[in-house]
């Protein structure tokens, strides 16, 4: 999908109005070298027009973390030993991330100075397609009630994972597109939401299965089976082909048993992307697959954005299609499906 600026303007205005950016407000937009710069002018204008105060930190152009799609490590960023950009950064009220903080205890500084932070780094055309709405963000808080109540979230699969985790140790992690409360993080396009097991409380099998996508670091569909024997909340055996081998080597690279560790999980509700569309959109990061309407999202590595002091820059988030998702013993989805009328839309 090709958007024009002005189009696109107005789409980052609608987007800032969500995130109930208002007159007197300071929105900063964080962006380093040449890298989005039309897309921090469209910030800039559409903040102004919202009545806040607005300007684009720019940043040096050093070696961004952002080359090309896929994010090999995370947590690594450009305002590490820039204390000047980091005050500046935590007295905005709004900041807006193209050059990606996620992870980073550069981002959880600013957050706890009650900055609201929105990340954007996909292709116009999906953050046009997958633009938040009321509804998604209803579905999302849905979830997330859902799994606060549970003890164990258990996830099996006919390709044959069976895999349970021990809830209750994180919180929450609520993603519908927009963040308009003090201190909150979301990413332009989102819609899923996330929690983590215990450090050691995630035991069983879980089967990549062909056709599921390794969204980060690798922004591919899978060829070949990969399966994982996690113990007390790691991997202990990675087992398959060519795919297997890749995994493997990757992880082995950081020379780090914490990369080995299990990370976030969840379930995807954006209706308005199909499981094919990173294949047409070859610039993107991978978030159409992390969101997709009943994915199971399944992390390995660092635990930071849930509060947790595993920092491992090795991280990869792995959608999952097809799987039977119980909470306790409810089930939330079967078959890739969910079975709620709450979750239930028309795709």
């Amino acid at each position: 999908m090709m958007i024009n600026w002005n189009d696109f303007q107005q789409l980052c205005k609608r987007e800032l109005a969500l995130c109930k950016v208002k007159p007197g407000e300071t929105v900063i937009v964080l962006s380093q070298g040449s890298d989005r710069m039309d897309y921090a002018d469209a910030f800039v204008t559409a903040a102004i027009e919202l009545g806040a105060q607005s300007y684009n930190l720019r940043l040096g152009n050093t070696a961004s973390v952002l080359n090309g799609p896929g994010l090999s490590e995370v947590g690594i960023n450009p305002l590490a030993n820039n204390p000047g950009a980091m005050e500046a950064l935590k007295q905005a009220d709004l900041v807006v991330d193209l050059v990606f903080m996620l992870w980073s205890e550069e981002q959880h500084e600013i957050q706890r100075a009650g900055a609201r932070v929105l990340t954007c780094i996909e292709p116009k055309g999906l953050l046009a397609q997958m633009f938040p709405t009321e509804d998604q963000r209803r579905r999302v808080e849905f979830s997330s009630g859902l799994i606060s109540q549970a003890k164990t979230m258990r996830i099996t699969s006919k390709a044959g994972t069976d895999v349970t985790y021990q809830l209750g140790a994180f919180p929450v992690v609520e993603q519908y597109g927009y963040t308009d409360q003090k201190g909150r993080w979301d990413a332009w396009p989102g819609g899923f939401v996330f929690t983590a097991g215990a450090v050691d409380g995630v035991d069983g099998t879980v089967v990549i299965d062909a056709g599921d996508i390794i969204a980060g670091p690798f922004r591919s569909y899978v060829d070949s089976k990969i399966e994982l024997t996690i113990a007390g909340g790691q991997i202990t055996r990675i087992d398959g082909g060519v795919d297997a081998e890749q995994m493997k080597a990757y992880l082995d690279g950081f020379n780090d048993p914490r990369a080995y560790a299990i990370s976030h999980i969840g379930w995807g509700i954006n209706e308005n992307v199909s499981w094919t569309s990173m294949k047409s959109n070859t610039h993107s990061y991978g978030q159409e697959a992390r969101a997709y309407y009943g994915n199971v999202l399944f992390a390995t590595g660092p635990n930071t954005e849930l509060g947790g002091v595993n920092d491992t820059p090795a991280h990869m988030d792995i959608p999952l299609r097809n799987c039977t998702l119980y909470l306790d013993d409810q089930a939330i989805l079967v078959d890739g499906e969910f079975v709620l009328p709450e979750l239930k839309v028309s795709r």
